[in-house]
């Protein structure tokens, strides 16, 4: 009897679509499972703003020229000798009266790149073909509006310890706030979600959403995320020994540690094949998604990547693909020795040196729970610019990851990309974009 003829037959279709936790280590056996799964979504409008600069064109030219954005850091009242990418004139965003409830670091940035690219005006077309109710908010953050709390406690009531009466939790702090004040910004009534397993956080909202529209939910759905810098990310990571006091080398052999950066990044979801929204040739399509968690450590990845494998096996299957159809993967690379040789095991075994890789994150920084989204939109503009970016800041490739890692910048053809997404705790995402032909 073969592992398939135990688990097929008991495998839910729902499960079989998310390839998750134990379902996806099953699956891996099962060679059945090569179709499609996913049904291709269209991403009608993306946008992205990190240190790099405000919109498409912005992170186009950027990664075009191989620039980084990361600078000492100089962020509030931070003593750190690491570098950081942090974006400009976000305390500059003013809400609207009506949501001020709302105002903190992180939904200043989520306002400031919702009205880049026109993708607020994407999403109320969307909203005026749909409904309130039928369009989707699925979100990730990391750290959400904790900058809020950590002001709000440097003016405590001296006797008492009390918080400000002007300091709410609730629409600031709270992992949902990122949400809820999308879904407010837009008049909307329907799902919102928020999603916070750490460096995975932005791009599993791509699958959450997936499943959703594949159920017939919702009928679009706003996928992203936010993370901003705080005192807690900054201090915390390097109370963990994990940031660097240089730019951030990814699969770099001196490599030693991340540059923590801020990004808000956004897509709005819908079905390819709908009468509404029949995706003309070229459009960027999310095609499958892959999620996996070890749970090995806390803080470490398995150090033979199985996590990253599993994810980026079920992602192939979700979008019915072989290894050899991928045209270009933007690793998770986050520059610390652990995590980037686990992930260079785990592609090695899975691509050997076919796959043309690099990490952006030396040109942004890791933007912790935004990362997913951010890159899954630089993968978009490698799909429609024909170009494959490269990775400032690495110098000399770590000799015992064998893989082809992109030092510069090259024109070439991408018909299907992979993006890798891995927080802690094991949590694991990969997403496969591709374009309509």
């Amino acid at each position: 009897m073969r592992c398939s003829d135990l688990v097929t037959p008991k495998i839910p279709a729902s499960v079989a679509r998310a390839g998750i936790g134990q379902w996806g280590l099953l699956l891996k056996f099962d060679t059945p499972y090569s179709s499609p799964i996913v049904t291709p979504l269209r991403l009608s409008a993306y946008t992205a703003t990190t240190w790099l600069g405000r919109g498409l064109e912005a992170t186009r030219s950027a990664l075009r020229a191989g620039r980084s954005g990361l600078a000492p850091c100089a962020f509030e009242t931070v003593a750190l000798d690491t570098w950081i990418g942090e974006v400009a004139a976000v305390d500059a965003e003013i809400l609207p009266k009506s949501l001020a409830a709302y105002d903190c670091r992180n939904n200043r940035l989520t306002q400031m790149g919702l009205e880049t690219d026109g993708f607020a005006d994407r999403v109320r077309e969307a909203i005026a073909r749909y409904g309130k109710t039928r369009v989707g908010i699925f979100l990730g953050t990391s750290t959400a509006g904790i900058l809020q709390t950590e002001l709000a406690y440097r003016r405590r009531d001296a006797a008492t310890g009390a918080l400000p009466e002007d300091f709410i939790y609730r629409t600031t702090h709270n992992s949902f706030s990122l949400a809820e004040f999308t879904r407010d910004y837009f008049g909307l009534e329907g799902m919102a979600m928020a999603i916070s397993t750490a460096c995975s956080s932005s791009a599993k909202v791509f699958a959450a959403a997936a499943r959703q529209l594949e159920l017939g939910s919702i009928d679009a759905a706003i996928v992203g995320g936010v993370d901003t810098l705080c005192l807690t990310t900054l201090y915390g990571f390097a109370s963990l020994q994990l940031t660097s006091s240089q730019p951030c080398r990814p699969y770099d052999a001196a490599r030693n540690g991340i540059s923590i950066g801020e990004g808000a990044a956004f897509a709005l979801l819908e079905r390819a094949d709908s009468v509404a929204n029949t995706a003309p040739a070229g459009s960027v399509l999310l095609l499958g998604t892959g999620e996996s968690s070890d749970a090995y450590h806390m803080s470490s990845p398995h150090p033979e990547g199985l996590g990253a494998r599993l994810a980026m096996e079920a992602a192939l299957r979700s979008a019915g693909l072989t290894a050899a159809d991928i045209d270009y993967i933007n690793l998770h690379g986050t520059s610390t020795p652990a995590n980037d040789a686990a992930e260079g095991k785990a592609v090695a075994a899975l691509f050997d040196q076919r796959v043309p890789c690099s990490s952006t994150k030396g040109a942004t920084g890791h933007t912790l729970g935004a990362a997913g989204a951010v890159e899954a939109v630089i993968c978009a503009l490698a799909l429609t610019d024909g170009f494959l970016p490269g990775s400032p800041g690495t110098q000399t490739l770590d000799p015992a990851i064998p893989i082809d890692y992109l030092l510069q910048g090259r024109a070439g053809r991408v018909r299907h990309a992979l993006t890798n997404s891995f927080g802690f705790g094991g949590s694991n995402c990969s997403l496969i974009l591709g374009v309509a032909a």
